[in-house]
């Protein structure tokens, strides 16, 4: 087996406001992983417009935006490989756009057409990998935890806590049988709250300025955390439309714009502290918290207050960007993937069992940039 291989790892999650890129030397045999460029490149309005409201469209504009994706990031990638002076990497592996994802139904889909990844830089791609675990009775949903368990496995158990539109949480540690799931909603409700009292001109909450001025509804926090899904055991996977525009037009567009985002960031930390207590066992002494939720001082405040005795720090005092994960966690999947080895964090998605998640692509020859 190949000692390192070098991935670029593509992640454009929930939150549809761009693609980060991390290009990673993955070292199989000894669980290590460096990356070596991190970099997000941002969507237009029109693009990040259109992914959110994809799950209404009509066919021809899905496929349309399908293979408009696919090559953006095609060009995304060879601009990061010039920026950071990068030789081409052994793979690609892109976790795709998710438009839509069902967990009851289990039924998911993802778009950013990789073919045109593999043709522009002429190296294989290893793409759509949620269908195969939920062919294998899985949610399809979380898949980072692979990642989380591939690092800390065997080492003091801790909480890998990540914050994109969705909040997801992974339990992983020595003696611990790795355990992850989707906690609700992550930055998607405040991101909505932002462009709605911005006209758009804004698309998330900066420093967490609006929420530190406000003052929140606690109340209504907590009615909101009795719905169904905050009280249903894991496994569990949510699609960010759940608890969408419509949501919070319904329970929050009412209010002071200052006090809806405190209010909607009190509800992420909130969700996250009741599913720690009530779905973690045992209890982590230390969160690790990565995605773009780690940038955000009034949710990284509310953390560290609501979650009493349990340290809360930032995947950054390890070395990593929070935003560099979710894309070097596809790289790792990816590189799986290539070699023919297991991928499938079944523990968390419910699937039956080990699999190997994601489709590969072979480019005809090799390229120059």
């Amino acid at each position: 087996m190949k000692k390192n291989i070098s991935v670029l790892g593509l992640m454009s999650g929930t939150s549809a406001d761009g693609l980060s890129m991390a290009y990673c030397i993955i070292d199989i045999g000894n669980k290590k992983i460096k990356t070596l460029a991190f970099d997000s490149r941002d969507y237009s309005k029109d693009i990040r417009n259109r992914i959110i409201s994809a799950r209404d469209m009509k066919v021809p504009q899905l496929s349309a935006l399908n293979f408009e994706l696919g090559r953006l990031w095609a060009n995304m990638c060879k601009n990061f490989l010039k920026k950071f002076s990068l030789p081409l990497p052994s793979l690609v592996s892109s976790h795709g756009q998710t438009v839509f994802h069902d967990s009851l139904g289990k039924n998911t889909l993802q778009i950013g057409e990789a073919s045109f990844i593999a043709e522009e830089l002429k190296v294989p791609v290893v793409c759509d990998f949620r269908p195969m675990d939920i062919a294998a009775g899985g949610e399809g949903a979380p898949l980072v935890p692979f990642f989380d368990e591939f690092l800390f496995a065997e080492k003091m158990p801790v909480a890998l806590l990540n914050i994109g539109g969705v909040a997801n949480i992974s339990l992983v540690g020595k003696n611990i049988k790795t355990f992850g799931f989707d906690i609700g909603p992550g930055n998607s409700l405040m991101d909505w709250a932002i462009s709605y009292y911005s006209n758009g001109r804004l698309s998330f909450d900066k420093d967490g300025k609006w929420a530190l001025a406000g003052s929140p509804d606690k109340k209504k926090v907590e009615n909101i955390l009795k719905l169904s899904f905050f009280r249903k055991s894991p496994p569990k996977s949510l699609d960010r439309e759940e608890f969408g525009f419509e949501f919070f037009k319904k329970n929050f567009s009412h209010m002071k714009k200052e006090d809806a985002l405190a209010t909607l960031n009190y509800l992420t930390a909130l969700g996250i502290k009741k599913a720690v207590e009530d779905f973690l066992h045992p209890k982590p002494v230390k969160i690790i918290v990565s995605g773009g939720g780690a940038l955000n001082p009034a949710l990284m405040k509310n953390l560290s207050v609501l979650l009493n005795g349990i340290e809360v720090i930032s995947i950054s005092s390890l070395g990593m960007h929070p935003l560099a994960k979710e894309p070097a966690a596809f790289a790792l999947l990816g590189a799986m993937a290539w070699l023919g080895i297991p991928n499938c964090p079944y523990s968390s998605t419910g699937a039956r069992g080990k699999r190997i998640l994601g489709k590969i692509l072979y480019p005809f020859g090799r390229g120059k940039l």
